[in-house]
């Protein structure tokens, strides 16, 4: 709430945030996914691809095609990035600062409970997408973030509420670790209505990856409402059918920021 007041103080502790992080990544133990190769690995782990413009309650849609420049402008940085095995993808570490030198422009940003304007915003999109083909596979996402509250109504959702993966530079930040012995790839690209992504692998895996929502309700906390959900994952054995594990990936509690009985 102060940080909210004094936008100075707000400042200061993202600064302070990022020299953290920074500090952080000189860790010498860990060896950051850097090498991109233009030819795609043989084996489709999963597919995937999300709209570029969707209703987003009253928000200028200026602000949408704004976003599409962005996403175009991080896509390039690690479309057939490789993570090999004991290796870590790091969304900044590929992308690096968002500035209007590099091209970026204003877009939307969810910050401090609320939705804003700021350059490069917009592409939390693509960290939702790689999330959710990371989870479609054996790698360890071992960062992620996501938003404390859900400002927008459902409208052409087609992934279930909660997951995402929300990225501000640098310290809010998405990495997924190769824990296997295969070398696992990221392709991304855009058309005129989508942002599309692939996961690749130079080995075929045993296992595949099938994800659901479970518990999903809307409800009233001291005045306030708020959406919660549970996202599972089953792990099947390509060769019986069998499911092989069952695991809880993700709980989710936000607070809801529009007239949910306008929507439901």
């Amino acid at each position: 709430m102060l940080l909210r007041r004094f936008p100075v103080l707000y400042r200061l502790r993202i600064g302070q945030l990022r020299l953290l992080r920074h500090f952080k990544n000189l860790n010498l133990s860990l060896t950051y996914a850097k090498h991109r190769v233009t030819h795609t690995l043989p084996y489709s782990c999963k597919k995937h691809q999300s709209l570029l413009r969707r209703k987003l309650g009253t928000s200028d849609p200026i602000l949408q095609e704004n976003k599409i420049t962005n996403l175009r402008l991080s896509v390039a940085c690690m479309d057939g990035i490789l993570i090999p095995p004991g290796e870590t993808f790091s969304f900044w570490k590929l992308v690096g600062k968002t500035t209007s030198a590099k091209g970026y422009i204003e877009g939307l940003l969810l910050s401090q409970g609320g939705v804003k304007r700021g350059v490069g915003g917009g592409i939390c999109q693509l960290g939702n997408l790689l999330f959710w083909m990371a989870l479609h596979t054996p790698l360890h996402v071992v960062e992620r973030h996501h938003h404390s509250f859900d400002p927008f109504p459902d409208d052409h959702r087609v992934l279930p509420f909660g997951s995402g993966a929300s990225v501000f530079y640098n310290y809010v930040d998405l990495r997924i670790y190769n824990p296997t012995k295969t070398t696992f790839q990221f392709r991304l690209w855009l058309t005129d209505e989508h942002l599309k992504g692939s996961v690749h692998s130079d080995e075929l895996l045993p296992y595949a990856y099938h994800m659901e929502e479970r518990n999903h309700r809307f409800l009233e906390k001291d005045g306030k409402q708020y959406r919660e959900n549970e996202i599972w994952r089953k792990v099947i054995d390509k060769r019986s059918g069998n499911t092989a594990l069952e695991e809880q990936m993700l709980h989710n509690f936000s607070e809801v920021k529009y007239d949910v009985f306008s929507t439901i």
